[in-house]
Parts: structure tokens; C-alpha cells; sequence
């Protein structure tokens, strides 16, 4: 390899990479630092190019949205505030029936979903075999087999049919009825249970979501609550009349809706999340009824929503008690084993420290499920301050890269022998961080530091470098 006009080992693989990846459209030309980088430029040949076919790559209309891009991640943002805010202020409006609902914003809400629709008929998905669908075709069908039904009836244009008919008296579409028919736009939180898929990963955004789910449903059972005291206002009996009492009004009708609305979903949360505290309870035969499924609901919820809460807090402190699991055991080897004081703190020294460098992740337990060639080039990307070393200098890549697979990090505490004279070297040791000091008959002959070699004979290797290939130091760890 000491030949300038020979290419290396792996020339023609990197060559043909690049030639493929530039005639693909995806070439991207890399500044190359060091020869560990794995994108080379080596578009230096003038060689005829491959077939066209062999490289086709997939062909994506311009207009095609990306389901993983920026913009559709921010766009489900804005949809999702929106349906939540259809999921609070339909059901509010259908059960106060307010005289002048927020028209302008309903249909700015409208309009928000007739464009969500127009983008699904362009957004990617993926399909059952794990592709990404991005024919326009093909995308319009699996919408219209899925969401497009939920999507259509959830923007049906109620809010502008009443801004203009609403207003005027010989209209046939009154407020009232209006909300009520709003209610299906309800359904578009069938497609909130799709997202929360997407990022079961985030632990908070999941916590986020299933509190708010909880404090919709309290709202729905709320408005629901309020539905039924105003059916029977007549009875003298209803939770109002007595909320009316208290707040010394002569008749239910001066009590206001917030007053009412805040007593409401003051009982459904109190119910939901225990039995109640009896300054609002149901008094009528509807309101019993209604009370007892409001307790079951609130069981099923504790079972869903608070489980689900508590896994995701263990989660959240999974690596701490990890660590105090390992403390304990530790503890119990001391005692079990009556191990010296001295020893004790050598290994508690030595337990804490190396917790602190790697938060209890094994980089080879973690590295082991995947396959060895990615294995090699992540390991690479670990070790790449120790692969360009001198001695490593006439390598090859693949011998770099089988190399990489034995390194191990190791830590010495201060005072700790790494080798003493006469020991057998299984492992050639290269000092990463901090400095060693070199002891000979209690005296410190030589300090070494960052960068040094331990257990090699550094003039030696560079001697014979000429003639290393993938037989050259047989392994290695850095301390």
C-alpha cells in the first residue's frame, strides 16, 4: 500500500457509491476531513456511467407532501389546537346555547379543515409492506377508503349556513340547531388517537395529551350535567335550584352561565376523580342515573388514563432507579462478602464515577442487535480520536473498522494500578483524559498524558508500519 499510484482496498465500492448517488439526483459533494469520513469524493474517473435504470430513483411530484416533514408536523400542530378547540366550544355552545357564538373563528376553524382535507389528497403515507406511497393516485384512494368520511363531515360548512341565514328570522337553520349538528365535528378526534402513535415516544407530549383528554371528557360531562338540570327546571328538585339558593336568587333563570358551567364541571371532575363531595349531588331520577355512569366513567378512566400516567413517570425515572438498584446490590456484595473498608471505597469510588461518565449504558450491549457493518461504522465514529493515531496510519479501512470492534473504554480512579511489571498485556491502552505516572521503585519516572501509548512500543510499530494490514495490533482499549 506504500504505492501512491495504487488506489485503496476499497476504491472501487466507494467510486461506484458516488457515481450511483450522482446520477440519482442525490449526490451531495462532502468537505472530507479525515479518511474516516465514508463519503469520499472519487469522481476523478472518466469511465462510462451506469445504465440510467440501475440508479432510477423514486420519481415525487413537487406537489407531494412529505408525511415526516417539517411542514406537515407543523400543520398537524395547528389542526390538532383546532380540533381541541372544536371538542370544548361545540358541546359548550350545543348545551348553554349562546346568543352570539364566535362565528368568525368557527369558520376560520371550517376553513382550516377544507385545506387539511386538500392536503391529505397530497400528503405520502405508508403502506402495509413499510413503503412510502408518494403516487398521487394511489394516496387519493387510501384517503377515501380511510379518513376522508370523518374529515368531510367534521368541515361541513354549519357555521357559515348561520352567519348567513342565522341572523335572520325567516331562516330555517336556527342556532340551536346549528350546535347540534356541529356535534359531529366531534368525530374528528378519532384521528387525535392516530397521533398520539406518532409520539408515543415523547413521555411529557404523551402525559400532555392523556390530561387533556381527561379534562375534555369533564368538560362533555359537564355540558351534559347542565342539559339535564335545565330539562327540569319545572321540578323544583335539580342541583341549579339549589346551586340558586345558595348563591340567594329568586329564581333559577338569574343564574348565569359561567356560575353554572363552573359548578357543573366542578361536579363531573370531583366525581370522575372520586365520589364527590355532596355539596353538589343529584336529587332527581335523571340526575341519580346520570351520576352513577359519570362513576363508571371515572373508573374506567382512573384504569386508562392515570395507568398510563404512572407507566410513563416510571419511565420518565427508569435510569435513576436503575442506579439505585445497582447501589443496592453493590451494598449487599460488601456485606455479604465482608469486603475491607478500603476495598469497599475503592469500588464505590469506581461504581459512581464510571455511572457518571456513561449514565449506565453499555455501548456494546446497546450496539449488539444491530448488524456489523453498521456496528464497525458507528464504532468508528466512537473511536475515531484513537484510529488516527500514527501506528494506524497504514490501515486499511476494513482493518480500521475490525479494530474499532475491540475497543473498550476503561477508568482508573486516582490511585489505581492499570499495569504493573511483569503483567501479562492482553490490551494495548491509549490515555484519553487526565494523566499516569510511570512508578519505578517508589519513584515517578515519567508522566504520561493525553494522547500516549501504554503496553506498545511506539518506535517499533512505526518501523514495521509498512507492512501492517488487518494482522497488526491484535485489539485494544483506551483508558
Amino acid at each position: 500500500e506504500g504505492d501512491e499510484d495504487h488506489p485503496p482496498a476499497n476504491y472501487g465500492r466507494r467510486r461506484s457509491r458516488a457515481v450511483l448517488y450522482q446520477l440519482s439526483g442525490h449526490y451531495k459533494p462532502d468537505k472530507m476531513k479525515t479518511k474516516l469520513k465514508l463519503n469520499n469524493n472519487l469522481l476523478s474517473s472518466t469511465d462510462a456511467p451506469l445504465p440510467e435504470y440501475k440508479t432510477a430513483s423514486v420519481k415525487k411530484s413537487r406537489f407531494i407532501i412529505s408525511h415526516y416533514g417539517m411542514f406537515k408536523g407543523a400543520w398537524d400542530w395547528l389542526i390538532l389546537m383546532a380540533t381541541f378547540y372544536v371538542a370544548v366550544v361545540v358541546p359548550y355552545n350545543a348545551s348553554f346555547e349562546t346568543e352570539r357564538p364566535s362565528v368568525i373563528l368557527d369558520v376560520l376553524v371550517e376553513a382550516l379543515f377544507f385545506i387539511d382535507i386538500i392536503l391529505n389528497f397530497r400528503t405520502t403515507y405508508v403502506s402495509r409492506k413499510g413503503e412510502v406511497v408518494s403516487d398521487w393516485r394511489a394516496i387519493s384512494l387510501n384517503y377515501l377508503r380511510t379518513w376522508f368520511v370523518v374529515d368531510m363531515l367534521a368541515a361541513l360548512p354549519f357555521d357559515l349556513l348561520y352567519a348567513l341565514y342565522g341572523a335572520d328570522s325567516s331562516g330555517t337553520l336556527s342556532s340551536g340547531h346549528t350546535h347540534l349538528i356541529k356535534l359531529t365535528r366531534l368525530l374528528r378526534l378519532a384521528r387525535l388517537l392516530q397521533k398520539m402513535d406518532r409520539y408515543s415516544q415523547y413521555s411529557a407530549m404523551i402525559l400532555t395529551l392523556l390530561m387533556l383528554c381527561f379534562t375534555l371528557v369533564a368538560h362533555w360531562l359537564a355540558c351534559i350535567w347542565y342539559v339535564i338540570a335545565e330539562k327540569e327546571m319545572d321540578t323544583d328538585l335539580g342541583w341549579i335550584h339549589t346551586l340558586a339558593e345558595r348563591l340567594h336568587l329568586h329564581s333559577v333563570y338569574n343564574v348565569t352561565n359561567l356560575e353554572a358551567y363552573v359548578t357543573a364541571l366542578y361536579f363531573t371532575c370531583s366525581s370522575l376523580t372520586s365520589v364527590g363531595f355532596g355539596n353538589v349531588s343529584a336529587n332527581t331520577t335523571n340526575e341519580k342515573i346520570f351520576s352513577i355512569c359519570v362513576m363508571l366513567i371515572g373508573a374506567l378512566m382512573h384504569a386508562v388514563v392515570f395507568g398510563n400516567v404512572t407507566a410513563i413517570i416510571q419511565r420518565m425515572y427508569s435510569r435513576r432507579s436503575l442506579y439505585h438498584t445497582k447501589w443496592r446490590d453493590l451494598k449487599d456484595f460488601f456485606t455479604l462478602h465482608q469486603i475491607p473498608k478500603e476495598l469497599k471505597q475503592r469500588m464505590q469510588d469506581y461504581f459512581q464515577t464510571t455511572w457518571s461518565l456513561n449514565h449506565g449504558i453499555d455501548i456494546q450491549e446497546t450496539l449488539k442487535e444491530f448488524p456489523e457493518e453498521l456496528r464497525g461504522d458507528v464504532s468508528m465514529h466512537l473511536h475515531r480520536e484513537i484510529l488516527q493515531l500514527p501506528i494506524f496510519e497504514a490501515a486499511s479501512q476494513g482493518c480500521l473498522k475490525l479494530l474499532s470492534l475491540h475497543i473498550r473504554t476503561n477508568f482508573c480512579a486516582p490511585g489505581e494500578y492499570l499495569i504493573h511489571r511483569g503483567d501479562a498485556l492482553s490490551y494495548i491502552y491509549y490515555i484519553c483524559n487526565g494523566s499516569m505516572e510511570v512508578v519505578q521503585n517508589d519513584m515517578v519516572v515519567a508522566i504520561l498524558g493525553k494522547g500516549d501509548l501504554v503496553g506498545s512500543d511506539m518506535k517499533m510499530h512505526l518501523q514495521l508500519h509498512t507492512s501492517m494490514g488487518c494482522n497488526g495490533p491484535g485489539g485494544g482499549g483506551d483508558g
